[in-house]
C-alpha cells in the first residue's frame, strides 16, 4: 500500500540525462478519482499565478526514492493544458466527507492509496465516524465508491461493499499468516 503523501517531496529526475527536474509538491487526480493525472511541482507568477506540473504520461516510474520522467523538458504550466482545469489536487481532496446513499457519515478522506501504475485503489480516512471494519482499517476500496463527490463535495460509498471487501482482506491475510 502506497499513499499519495509518499510521493510529495520526492525528487523528479530525467531518465535521459539524470538531471533534477524539480520536486513533487502534490499530485493531481482525475475528477472521478480513478487515476493520478499529474504531479504538481509548484507555482510561479505574482499576478497571474501558473501551476507548474508534469503530466502522468511523462512519468516513467513512481519510485521509492525518486520519480523518474521521460526527459528534463516535461514540466509545463496548467494554462498550457486544457484538461488540467479538470484535474483535482490531492490537497483539495483531503477533508472531503464520505457518506452512504442513506446519509450516514462514514468519515473524511485523508489520502489516496495508489497502485503500481498510478491508479487509485482506495482511500485512507483521516476521521472515521462508523464502527466495524472501516474503523479498524481506516480505509475504503475505490471499487465501493458510488459518487466521487465532484458535484456536491461529498463522496458516497456502498458501506456493505466496503465492509465485505475489508473482511475478505482480513480473511486473506489470516490465511497467508497460517
Amino acid at each position: 500500500m502506497r499513499l499519495g503523501k509518499d510521493l510529495t517531496g520526492k525528487p523528479i529526475i530525467s531518465i535521459t540525462d539524470g538531471r533534477l527536474v524539480g520536486y513533487a509538491k502534490d499530485v493531481y487526480v482525475n475528477q472521478d478519482l480513478y487515476w493520478i493525472t499529474g504531479i504538481f511541482t509548484g507555482s510561479e507568477g505574482l499576478i497571474s499565478r501558473k501551476s507548474k506540473l508534469i503530466e502522468r504520461d511523462d512519468v516513467v516510474v513512481f519510485g521509492i526514492d525518486a520519480i523518474l520522467v521521460k526527459n528534463a523538458e516535461v514540466e509545463t504550466h496548467n494554462k498550457e493544458l486544457d484538461e488540467a482545469d479538470k484535474w483535482l489536487r490531492l490537497e483539495k481532496l483531503r477533508g472531503r466527507g464520505v457518506d452512504t446513499p442513506g446519509g450516514t457519515k462514514v468519515g473524511t478522506v485523508g489520502d489516496i492509496i495508489i497502485g503500481e501504475g498510478g491508479e487509485i485503489t482506495g482511500f485512507a480516512l483521516s476521521r472515521v465516524f462508523v464502527e466495524g471494519p472501516v474503523a479498524d482499517k481506516g480505509t475504503l476500496p475505490r471499487s465501493a465508491v458510488i459518487d466521487s463527490g465532484q458535484a456536491d463535495g461529498l463522496m458516497t460509498v456502498d458501506l456493505v461493499k466496503v465492509e465485505q471487501y475489508l473482511r475478505d482482506l482480513d480473511a486473506a491475510g489470516q490465511e497467508n499468516a497460517e
